[in-house]
């Protein structure tokens, strides 16, 4: 049986960056689908951090960039300040998700900010990334400046906060295993294997049941 996960991320958290090579080389091979969810860190109209400000240097020079090195990614802290909302990004994947690329589209915007530090709070910086994938740039604009996607993109906000009860980003929800936070390959295959065989479990006893005559 195919195992579900789902990754709950956002565009302006270098640790999502970070998560993705582990869990690529994870699922490997395996019977899995992966579907990148929507969570806002800081959503409108709260204030967005400065890649200027002491909290973000030293979180940079403390965690990321050392992990960044541990796991062969390049990473850049963008100077784009103050840091983009990710809202219009996140209804643009909503579009993305509709035409087949989801996930593609969510590695672009990932690498466009930490990567090529490009403002993915600008309309036309996203129109441009939606280009890059082969999107309809005047439909994806036109959903941008409409606002087609907001209500999706809100009920996904609202799921993540109050049905999957997410705190922290990337977390991870394999089966029905969560886990928060950049994971090693190795945890995420154990995971990955666990959930199959409980799934597996599941399957055998499907259809049993008790009659008339006992169970």
């Amino acid at each position: 049986m195919t195992v579900q996960i789902k990754v709950y991320s956002d565009y302006v958290c270098p640790f999502c960056l970070l998560a993705k090579g582990p869990l690529e080389e994870a699922i490997k091979g395996k019977d899995v689908e992966v579907e990148w969810m929507p969570y806002e860190l800081r959503p409108f109209p709260n204030e967005t951090l400065r890649p200027e400000g002491e909290y973000l240097q030293r979180t940079w020079q403390q965690a990321v960039y050392p992990m960044a090195a541990q796991l062969s990614v390049p990473i850049v802290l963008p100077r784009v300040s103050p840091q983009p909302y990710t809202h219009l990004a996140f209804e643009g994947y909503q579009y993305a998700k509709e035409q087949g690329k989801g996930t593609a589209y969510n590695d672009r915007l990932l690498h466009a900010f930490f990567q090529e530090e490009q403002d993915i709070g600008d309309v036309d910086v996203l129109v441009k990334l939606a280009g890059e994938l082969g999107l309809h740039e005047t439909e994806y604009r036109e959903a941008l400046e409409t606002r087609r996607y907001k209500e999706a993109h809100e009920q996904a906000l609202q799921h993540a906060w109050h049905e999957a009860q997410i705190q922290a980003v990337p977390t991870f929800i394999i089966g029905e295993t969560k886990l928060a936070g950049v994971r090693s390959k190795e945890l995420l295959e154990q995971v990955i294997r666990d959930e199959a065989r409980k799934q597996s479990s599941l399957g055998d006893l499907e259809g049993m049941a008790c009659g008339p005559d006992g169970c």
